[in-house]
């Protein structure tokens, strides 16, 4: 867009609101509670993540028949409860609750934490020991320790990887600065 006088003038994001086109709405960056108010006000579901909330948004604002709407999660099961040891099983649905992490850095240590290969390996073995969960941490780490794809849903997490491997001497200020800039233009 240019000014009068011939210099570039920046487009600013409109409001979010139901005037806006489904295209409008996938040209900037919007956070989930922004998102999450327009679904209310247009009466959508606003189950299932970011990415789908934003499509069954785009489709309302356009005037096109909703996507699916997220299925419900099943109600988990029983959840673990202290006191718990190697040779507790996990059962089906399990979260990984504190019950668990108290568990994992006993066994482990401090340096314990939820990473995605114990999150994804507590919600498909049920029926495996929290022993063989902790070996798993174990056969883990030397992949662990590699970089590893950050979700779609994770734009601020991708945002600043990339930054800071631009900038390996910028600081957290300076890093926000550029996110609050990259999340004010359109996409």
């Amino acid at each position: 867009m240019r000014s009068n006088h011939g210099e570039v003038v920046p487009e600013e994001r409109p409001p979010l609101s139901p005037a806006l086109t489904g295209a409008e709405l996938a040209r900037w960056y919007w956070t989930l509670a922004e998102l999450t108010e327009l679904a209310r006000r247009l009466d959508v579901p606003r189950g299932g993540g970011k990415p789908a909330l934003t499509e069954r948004l785009r489709a309302a604002l356009d005037g096109e028949p909703l996507p699916a709407a997220p299925a419900r999660r099943p109600a988990t099961g029983r959840q673990l409860s202290a006191p718990v040891d190697a040779s507790t099983v996990i059962p089906e649905g399990q979260r990984c609750s504190q019950v668990l992490r108290e568990f994992f850095r006993r066994e482990i240590g401090a340096g314990f934490h939820f990473d995605g290969h114990m999150r994804a390996y507590v919600a498909e073995n049920a029926g495996r020991t929290l022993g063989e969960a902790v070996a798993h941490w174990h056969d883990t780490r030397q992949a662990a320790a590699e970089p590893q794809e950050i979700g779609g849903q994770f734009e601020f997490n991708r945002f600043l990887r990339t930054w800071h491997a631009d900038h390996p001497t910028g600081t957290r200020d300076q890093a926000l600065t550029a996110w609050r800039t990259h999340r004010s233009q359109p996409r």
